[in-house]
């Protein structure tokens, strides 16, 4: 099974407010097995246009990851954030194909 992750660039307009939705989404990512790769450090952005944060958390399996979202837990969470912030969002299956590298 190949792991999923959910790719995430949003702006937080409310940064005190924000805090509530990141302290309940924790009980949600700790359900599914998810933990953060990235969650908001420097980031460039050579194309396009992101938001100003770009998160990155890894799940054991993609069904894991759209459970995740799908939860009551993550439904709680995400209303806390409304007014908060705004998100793009996917969530996307692990690649375990060839690499470069291989050949």
């Amino acid at each position: 099974m190949t792991k999923g992750y959910w790719v995430a660039f949003a702006d937080v307009h409310d940064p005190e407010g924000y805090q509530a939705y990141i302290a309940e989404n924790a009980k949600a990512f700790r359900k599914y097995g998810g933990h953060f790769l990235t969650r908001g450090g420097k980031c460039e952005a050579p194309e396009g246009k992101p938001r100003s944060r770009a998160v990155v958390i890894e799940f054991p399996t993609y069904q894991a990851a759209l459970e995740c979202y799908r939860s009551p837990e993550y439904a709680k969470a995400m209303a806390l954030r409304q007014g908060k912030s705004i998100m793009d969002l996917s969530i996307v299956e692990g690649y375990a194909g060839p690499q470069p590298a291989d050949g």
